[in-house]
């Protein structure tokens, strides 16, 4: 697998076989990037499972948020990790014992050792995506809402009115 480029193939059957989401890093912050793509995940019928030990038994977007992994009481398709890249090979060893069937790595987050450990259980990896971004690249949703120019900037725009 060439983890520098997916295609959109590739990146659609996961989302497509996936239905929960075991989200390790979730934060009950609003203005974190882990919990709006959880609630626009959720906004998409994915159960997405927070998880987070500073959080643990409290609730984030109505889940309750798990310790571990291994707290989770139910199937989990997906690992969506919110971590530095050196915590993602004891996630991807989680994963493979839990019987996830993907590791996926937010944005800048690419670790070989991991996706090594995760490729040779049979589990397909994403490295420096993420799940809510690409579905609302592949949906078109991107597009409609006006983000799918070809341009991305950080440059605070000239603020008109009042």
């Amino acid at each position: 697998m060439d983890h520098d480029q997916y295609s959109d193939n590739y990146i659609k059957g996961i989302l497509d076989d996936t239905r929960v989401i075991a989200m390790v890093g979730a934060s009950a912050n609003q203005s974190r990037p882990s919990y709006f793509a959880m609630k626009y995940l959720q906004a998409k019928r994915y159960r997405v499972i927070p998880v987070n030990p500073g959080q643990a038994g409290k609730k984030i977007l109505g889940e309750t948020v798990y310790a571990t992994l291994d707290d989770i009481p139910e199937n989990i398709d997906m690992v969506d990790c919110f971590r530095s890249a050196d915590a993602i090979p004891p996630l991807a060893k989680d994963a493979v014992r839990l019987g996830a069937k993907v590791l996926w790595m937010q944005l800048g987050i690419f670790n070989d050792e991991a996706t090594k450990i995760a490729e040779d259980a049979g589990l397909k990896v994403v490295m420096d995506r993420c799940p809510k971004i690409e579905y609302g690249r592949l949906s078109g949703e991107m597009g409609w809402l006006g983000v799918n120019t070809g341009v991305i900037s950080s440059k605070r725009t000239r603020r008109i009115g009042p």
